[in-house]
């Protein structure tokens, strides 16, 4: 089991993706859960202040996996909202959403659930520290504020300095309600192995994440310390904690 940590738009759900194809794992991407029930409270007007109306959609999100174990689509009340739950209207809302601790609570056995068959990357903000405590291997997957809104200007298509900086007003807000929120902040734990990828394009970041598994997992069978505690060698340069 790998959790796979970092903050918005640091590239979890796409360099978690591609490393698992690698590696030939399964990949869950557990922020979908959340953008979920986000885009369902949103349809239908319950607030971030309406808990027990919140729980009750929590029922009514799941993932599916297509045919390599890859949990990428999303139905909420039974429909298929994989292409809704990405859009920016619920960029914007679902930290909020997120924070709650009743419905993040919730959403732990599902997510644990998830994992029992071995052979995956779990993404989030919370797995190695929450979700999955005891995984075999932690990553976090960090990158600059700037670095991150360049990206995902980029992503959109879209260009200009106004631009470039609204979305970096927003990375900062997100990251700071993730990061202070009383229930599973964002923080990295204390034995993960933390990837910085400014300076790295994406093959080098995905390369860099599935060195530090390949070598946790060759130290297992070597009967090694365990590498999440050490320094490793990859084509981005030394990881550490």
């Amino acid at each position: 089991m790998v959790a796979l940590d970092g903050p918005s738009s640091s590239g979890k759900s796409t360099v978690g993706a591609e490393a698992a194809r690698r590696l030939r794992y399964r990949f869950c991407d557990t922020g979908l859960l959340y953008r979920a029930v986000t885009w369902l409270a949103l349809q239908r007007g319950v607030p971030a202040t309406r808990i027990p109306q919140l729980l009750e959609l929590v029922a009514e999100v799941r993932l599916e996996a297509d045919d390599r174990g890859r949990y990428r689509r999303v139905r909420a009340a039974g429909v298929d909202v994989t292409a809704e739950v990405r859009g920016e209207v619920v960029d914007a809302a679902v930290s909020e959403y997120a924070r709650i601790a009743e419905i993040r609570d919730a959403l732990v056995p599902r997510q644990r659930e998830l994992v029992a068959d071995g052979s995956i990357i779990m993404a989030g903000r919370d797995i190695g520290t929450v979700i999955l405590p005891d995984a075999d291997v932690k990553i976090y997957l960090d990158a600059s504020a700037e670095e991150r809104a360049r990206r995902r200007a980029a992503q959109r298509g879209i260009a200009g300095a106004d631009v470039e900086r609204q979305i970096l007003t927003d990375l900062r807000r997100r990251d700071a309600i993730d990061s202070t929120r009383e229930t599973a902040p964002l923080r990295t734990a204390a034995d993960a192995v933390v990837v910085h990828s400014d300076g790295l394009d994406f093959n080098a970041t995905v390369q860099a994440v599935v060195d530090v598994v390949r070598a946790a997992a060759a130290a297992r069978v070597d009967g090694l310390p365990e590498t999440r505690s050490s320094r490793i060698r990859t084509p981005g340069g030394e990881l550490g904690r």
